[in-house]
């Protein structure tokens, strides 16, 4: 009996009722804190940064309250250097006060790649998926003597560029292809049977007459 007369004291539901409140207080604290934190219920509308140059964009996006990361990894030569390319959040997107926007800008370098081994080493339609996926531009083929379809060089601007070496992705390739299943040797012998002779019995004259 004294155990329950104890547990029924005003004392201990005095200091029970005391502990609860104490809990309500500090949960209610910490959940204001953490509204607060983290702008529980503020969002803003990301705007449009693409097509404005670089610090234009920036400016606009911190007056919002937002973080900008930008970066130069993109190129399009229609537009000027530092231009934003693409933006993540997208625009139309809503996100907290202080969220970061990582802009794509536009750079004043022409991307280059090195050129893979295709010269004398694959077909036609082999260099032409291999050199698209790496995202090179591919001008009209050339055709030269030699076996069909098979790639026996690459050009860019005018000039021979070779596997390894550092090419510009705005510059069309040209690719050298044979255009016969004959040998290019074969094909120069051809060439060569073909030529009109010189000789005096080919020119079918005779010039012994001079010789009287």
């Amino acid at each position: 009996m004294g155990f329950f007369k104890k547990l029924f004291s005003p004392l201990v539901w005095g200091n029970l009722m005391a502990m609860a409140l104490v809990v309500v207080v500090l949960a209610f604290v910490a959940w204001k804190w953490i509204a607060v934190y983290t702008n529980h219920g503020e969002s803003v509308e990301v705007p449009n940064a693409v097509g404005m140059l670089e610090n234009d964009a920036r400016y606009k996006l911190e007056q919002m309250g937002l973080s900008v990361i930008a970066t130069s990894s993109g190129y399009d030569k229609r537009l000027p250097a530092g231009s934003v390319l693409e933006q993540s959040p997208v625009a139309g997107a809503r996100v907290k006060p202080g969220r970061v926007i990582y802009l794509t800008t536009n750079s004043d370098n022409v991307p280059t790649k090195p050129l893979p081994d295709v010269a004398d080493n694959s077909s036609l339609r082999e260099a032409q998926a291999k050199l698209t996926a790496l995202g090179f531009k591919l001008g009209p083929v050339e055709y030269i003597p030699g076996d069909k379809d098979w790639v026996y060089g690459v050009k860019s601007r005018g000039h021979f560029v070779y596997a390894g070496e550092q090419v510009p992705l705005d510059v069309p390739l040209i690719l050298q292809v044979g255009n016969s299943d004959a040998d290019a040797d074969e094909l120069e012998e051809w060439d060569d049977s073909t030529d009109v002779g010189t000789s005096d019995d080919e020119m079918g004259l005779d010039f012994d007459f001079l010789a009287e």
